[in-house]
C-alpha cells in the first residue's frame, strides 16, 4: 500500500471520494505532486493577471471561411447598380503589369436600414439586421493576401506566409482558463477551414494551448466516453502518472511530457463537464427556436452558436464557430447566389446567440466576433459572369459585446468598395483590438522562439481605439 492509499485509509474516506474533491480530478492531483517535485509552482492554464482592465472575459469568433462579399453583406455601395456594367482599367488593383479591363457588377441583392443608426444591412442578413444596435461593423478591412490559404493563416495567427499560433491559442496563452475541466480554447467546426487544423495551433506555444475541435453531431468529442469503470481508469492514470514522474526524474523539465499530463488531467474532466455542456435539448423551447434549432437551414449552426453560449458560462475562454468548411465555402466563383443559402444558415443561429448573450447579462463581457479572410471583388472580366473573385483590397467584419460600441460603422471604403478610404483596419489592429478588450497589450504578450520575442501581430497592429465604449 503506497503513502497516498494510507492516508486516504487512515482519513476513512475512499479513493474515488478523495479525488473528486480534488479540484480538476485524477489528473490535477498527480500534476500537482509532479510540479512540486519539480520545485515548480507555476501552471500554464491557471488564470492570469491581464496587463491592464479588461472590458471583456471570453470571445466568441465566428468565421465564414471562403470570403464573403463586403458590397453584398454590410457595405452598401449604390454607384454599382447605377454603374453596372461600366467598365475601367484594373491595374491599379491588381497589382500587375499591363492593363486589364473589368466590368463592375452590382450587388445581387438589394439593402435596407436597421437600427435607431440606420446602418445599412443586406436583405442576406435581416436577423442580423435586427440586432445591430450591438454591432459594430468594420467596412474597411484589409489583409495582406487574396490566396485562400494565406488569408485564412493570417485572419488567425497574423502571419499570411508562416504557421503560426492562432489567436485563441495567444489568449489562453495570457490569460490561462477558468475551468480546468474544459479545454480554455475550442473550436466547434463540422470540417476545418482552408489551411486546416493549423488555424487553431498552438504551434511554438505550449500544447496544452491548442485549440479542441469539437464536430456538430451525435458525438461532438469522439472516445470521450471511458471504456473502463471509473476506478479502473484512476488505477491506471495512477500508473502513468508514477511513471510520468520517473521519466521527469531522469530528464530533467521536459515541456512535452507536462503538455501531455495535462491533456490527461483535461480529459479526464471532461468526461464529466462536456456531455452536459453539449446537452442543448435541455433548453427551453424559447432558446431553442431563437438560435434556429428548429428550423433544418439553421439548427447545425444553431446548435453550434447555443453550444458557443454555454461554453461561455463554463469559462471556456476562447471559442471559434466554423459555419463552414474547405469543400463548401463562400468562396463564391462560380455564382453569388450560393451567399444566399450560406447567410441563410447562420443568420438567424448568429442574432440569436446576440440576443440570449444579452439576455443573459453576458453580451457586456463577451467579444463577439464576426470575419472572413477577405472579400469578393465588385468587378468582374466577365460583365455577364454570376460570381465574384478573391479581394483583400477592401473588406467586411463586425464585433459586437466586450466593450465595443453597438451600432456603428467604423471605415469606409471607396464608391464601389475596392479600396479603403477611411479608417482601415488589417488583420493586425483587429487582433490587437481583440486582446485589448481582454485587458492583454498585443505589445506585450510575447513568446521567446528561435531566438527572438515572437507575438500574434507580428511587429505591427494598433488598438482600434474609435470603437471602444472607453476608448
Amino acid at each position: 500500500m503506497d503513502v497516498d492509499q494510507q492516508c486516504i485509509r487512515s482519513a476513512d474516506v475512499s479513493r474515488r471520494q478523495w479525488l473528486k474533491l480534488a479540484s480538476g480530478g485524477f489528473g490535477a492531483v498527480a500534476l500537482q505532486s509532479m510540479l512540486a517535485e519539480m520545485g515548480r509552482a507555476d501552471d500554464p492554464l491557471a488564470p492570469r493577471v491581464p496587463h491592464h482592465a479588461a472590458t471583456a472575459d471570453n470571445v466568441i469568433f465566428i468565421y465564414s471561411t471562403g470570403g464573403v462579399s463586403q458590397v453584398d453583406s454590410f457595405d452598401y455601395k449604390p454607384a454599382l447598380y447605377r454603374d453596372h456594367g461600366k467598365s475601367f482599367t484594373a491595374s491599379r488593383w491588381l497589382n500587375k503589369p499591363g492593363k486589364f479591363e473589368r466590368f463592375l457588377t452590382r450587388p445581387r441583392w438589394g439593402f435596407q436600414r436597421y437600427g435607431e443608426a440606420g446602418i445599412w444591412v443586406s436583405e442576406l442578413f435581416p436577423s442580423i439586421g435586427r440586432v445591430i444596435d450591438d454591432v459594430c461593423v468594420l467596412n474597411a478591412m484589409h489583409c495582406d493576401s487574396d490566396g485562400r490559404d494565406k488569408a485564412t493563416l493570417a485572419a488567425h495567427g497574423g502571419s499570411a506566409q508562416f504557421a503560426r499560433p492562432s489567436a485563441g491559442a495567444w489568449v489562453s496563452y495570457g490569460l490561462g482558463t477558468e475551468n480546468r475541466n474544459l479545454p480554455s480554447f475550442m473550436v466547434i467546426a463540422p470540417t476545418p477551414p482552408y489551411a486546416g487544423a493549423q488555424t487553431w495551433s498552438s504551434d511554438f506555444l505550449p500544447g496544452c494551448h491548442q485549440g479542441t475541435q469539437v464536430i456538430p453531431g451525435d458525438e461532438p468529442l469522439p472516445n470521450l466516453k471511458p471504456n473502463v469503470r471509473n476506478d479502473l481508469q484512476e488505477l491506471e492514470l495512477a500508473l502513468l502518472a508514477r511513471r510520468n514522474r520517473e521519466h521527469l526524474q531522469d530528464r530533467g523539465l521536459d515541456s512535452a511530457l507536462e503538455t501531455r499530463i495535462r491533456s490527461f488531467e483535461t480529459a479526464f474532466g471532461m468526461q464529466k463537464e462536456a456531455p452536459e455542456a453539449f446537452a442543448t435539448s435541455n433548453e427551453t423551447a424559447y432558446t431553442q427556436a431563437l438560435y434556429g434549432l428548429n428550423v433544418p437551414e439553421t439548427a447545425k449552426f444553431g446548435w453550434q452558436c447555443l453550444v458557443a453560449r454555454r461554453l461561455i458560462e463554463r469559462g471556456v475562454r476562447f471559442i471559434e464557430l466554423i459555419d463552414v468548411g474547405s469543400s463548401n465555402n463562400w468562396d463564391s466563383h462560380g455564382n453569388m447566389q450560393d451567399h444566399a443559402r450560406l447567410a441563410k444558415a447562420i443568420d438567424q443561429p448568429i442574432a440569436g446567440l446576440i440576443t440570449d448573450l444579452k439576455q443573459r447579462g453576458l453580451l457586456e463581457r463577451t467579444l463577439v466576433v464576426w470575419t472572413s479572410e477577405f472579400g469578393r471583388t465588385p468587378f468582374h472580366q466577365d460583365p455577364n459572369h454570376p460570381g465574384r473573385e478573391h479581394h483583400n483590397l477592401v473588406y467586411t467584419s463586425w464585433m459586437a459585446g466586450g466593450g465595443v460600441k453597438g451600432g456603428l460603422v467604423y471605415g469606409r471604403s471607396d464608391e464601389y468598395g475596392i479600396l479603403p478610404v477611411d479608417g482601415a483596419v488589417h488583420t493586425h489592429d483587429l487582433h490587437a483590438t481583440m486582446l485589448h478588450t481582454l485587458g492583454l497589450d498585443h505589445e506585450k504578450l510575447t513568446y521567446r522562439h528561435a531566438g527572438r520575442d515572437y507575438r500574434l501581430t507580428d511587429i505591427a497592429g494598433k488598438v482600434v481605439r474609435p470603437i471602444l465604449q472607453n476608448g
